[in-house]
């Protein structure tokens, strides 16, 4: 299980499968911090199949579960079970 925000989302073009995936940041408050880690950790995950996901979007917080893949440049949850804790209002 991973808990963060989303950074980013992904649509492919009409012409490709369907697919939607999105970057989450993993949410790392009261974990302390490792020498040298710029970043917190971070995953993608992928609904196949699909060209949206409801309330998957930039700045949701959410938390993802499902079998956990390596993808070439991240860790990837494929059709994750997911679910949003908040969302950013647009100001």
């Amino acid at each position: 299980m991973c808990q963060g925000h989303i950074e980013s989302v992904t649509f492919v073009p009409a012409d490709r499968t369907a697919e939607f995936s999105a970057i989450v940041a993993e949410d790392d408050a009261g974990r302390p911090g490792t020498p040298g880690q710029r970043r917190p950790p971070r995953l993608r995950i992928v609904w196949l199949g699909r060209r949206r996901v409801p309330g998957i979007e930039a700045g949701a917080e959410i938390r993802v579960e499902g079998m956990l893949a390596r993808g070439k440049d991240m860790p990837t949850i494929f059709n994750p079970r997911y679910e949003i804790l908040s969302r950013q209002e647009n100001e």
